[in-house]
């Protein structure tokens, strides 16, 4: 009966390894190695050391398990048959590396004698690369292991082993996102202690996108902080689609995009009224209105093959990423207004189908808001007042135009003067610096609060509207007026 000795060859320097493991590889009568994809090996081939790798596994086996099951039979079969084997891992046999706890209870079993060499593995790196301290709190999985993860809470800091590919790194980011946020910071390791290492920070729902993914990958995920709050949209989701399946309500079945597009236009202005109003409350349940709406979108674009609430989310937020130089590159900015102009060279950039300055403005877009837009696009490229006096003399302009079209005109010409009246008072607001349509919602809810006013006063009063004169409501009016004013 021979024996199995497992020894380590390390994170990937030839350096690393050790004396005592050094001596094994030279002295064996049968080197076996769980795979030749090991930047060690390569040292190996360059000293003539012979040896069998088991890469072949895992070309024909179905699952990691079943791999590593047959490679332990093999190395109980070398030593049954009096061999003195030495297989040989990646790191250190007593680091994430499975098949040496199969490889031990087949052993025991089988009567086979078994020595485990310490050896150094890419643990040892990863503590001096990121500047930890295994003794704060850190678990190790293999990325095939992470139905150990904690339901509760990650007790301690992360390390995933192994994530072989992108198929791999996609089904590691979908468990870890039942964990932790979507963006939550995590430190991609590839190649670690070679020439060419990768260590870098990513968000977690990036991470089935970096290239170059293999068997020298890894993942660290600090300790996330006790408490921290983080939200979830799948409840939500979860209702919409029932809502939308068969059996569900009907109305909501039946509905498209174009059929609420009311319906998000008036969620928006509630979500505006709710801020204008200071009211919390209110505002935290508009926007829960206007967040149900995005929801339906997304779902019903879903059942459509189109795109999914996913989607949705990763896209704003890889373009906040691109927009943001300054915060997630290497971009330099002195001010707000730097941060916008870079933005709209970005977005330039990006938006290269668009023709003119001009393009880009949403037709279904409320009258006021679309002048605005229009103007601020003409005068990025110049086209504009030097400033604000020029404005005023266009505005009186306009008013006498307006004024004489009242005379003799058509209806026709009077609207066409009255646009240009409103489309110069934008330009006007433009330039205080004031949204026009913020403000003319503004006017129209002062007007509701004193008309409310008014007519409560004539209900108090027990008086018919055809009764007072337009003094006697003015005088209401201006009754209203200084009890805002004085509150």
């Amino acid at each position: 009966m021979g024996k199995i000795t497992i020894i380590g060859l390390g994170p990937g320097n030839f350096g690393l390894i050790t004396l005592d493991t050094w001596e094994k590889i030279t002295s064996t009568d049968k080197l076996i190695l769980r795979t030749a994809i090991h930047p060690t090996v390569a040292e190996l081939d360059k000293r003539n050391v012979v040896y069998t790798a088991c890469d072949d596994f895992y070309e024909k086996c179905a699952s990691f398990e079943e791999v590593y099951n047959n490679i332990a039979e093999k190395l109980i079969t070398e030593a049954k048959k009096g061999l003195n084997v030495v297989y040989a891992v990646p790191g250190s046999p007593l680091v994430a590396e499975k098949t040496v706890v199969i490889i031990r209870d087949k052993a025991k079993e089988a009567n086979v004698e078994l020595e485990i060499m310490p050896g150094m593995s890419f643990m040892e790196v990863l503590y001096q690369r990121l500047n930890i301290d295994p003794i704060d709190g850190l678990t190790i999985l293999d990325a095939a292991d992470l139905d150990n993860l904690p339901s509760e809470e990650m007790p301690s800091a992360l390390v995933i082993t192994q994530v072989y590919n992108q198929h791999v790194a996609s089904d590691t980011k979908l468990t870890l996102m039942e964990h932790y946020p979507e963006d939550y910071p995590v430190t991609f390791i590839r190649n670690l202690s070679l020439p060419d290492e990768e260590i870098r920070q990513i968000p977690l729902y990036e991470l089935d996108r970096q290239p170059n993914i293999d068997h020298l990958t890894s993942l660290y995920i600090g300790k996330m902080p006790k408490h921290e709050e983080t939200f979830d949209l799948s409840p939500l989701e979860d209702v919409i689609q029932t809502l939308r399946s068969p059996g569900g309500c009907p109305w909501d079945i039946v509905q498209t995009h174009k059929s609420l597009r009311r319906n998000l236009i008036e969620e928006v202005y509630e979500v505006i009224e709710a801020i204008d109003l200071e009211d919390k409350d209110l505002l935290c349940e508009e926007l829960g209105d206007l967040l149900m709406q995005v929801v339906f979108h997304a779902r019903m674009a879903e059942e459509a093959g189109m795109f999914s609430m996913q989607d949705v989310i990763d896209g704003i937020t890889e373009k906040l990423i691109r927009r943001h130089p300054h915060v997630f590159g290497d971009i330099n900015v002195k001010d707000a207004d730097e941060v916008l102009k870079n933005w709209e060279e970005i977005k330039r950039a990006e938006k290269k189908d668009r023709k003119s300055v001009l393009d880009g403005v949403p037709k279904d877009l409320p009258s006021l808001m679309a002048a605005y837009k229009l103007q601020h696009k003409a005068s990025k490229v110049g086209f504009d007042w030097p400033d604000i006096d020029p404005v005023w003399d266009k505005l009186h302009e306009e008013v006498n135009e307006l004024e004489e079209a009242t005379v003799d005109s058509s209806t026709e010409r009077i609207e066409e003067e009255l646009g240009d009246v409103l489309f110069t008072i934008v330009n006007l607001a433009r330039f205080l610096k004031i949204d026009p349509e913020i403000a003319l919602t503004a006017a129209n809810r002062k007007f509701k609060r004193r008309f409310s006013y008014i007519e409560n006063k004539v209900k108090d009063k027990q008086q018919k509207w055809e009764q007072l004169t337009l003094l006697d409501l003015d005088d209401l009016w201006q009754e209203a007026k200084m009890l805002e004013e004085n509150e």
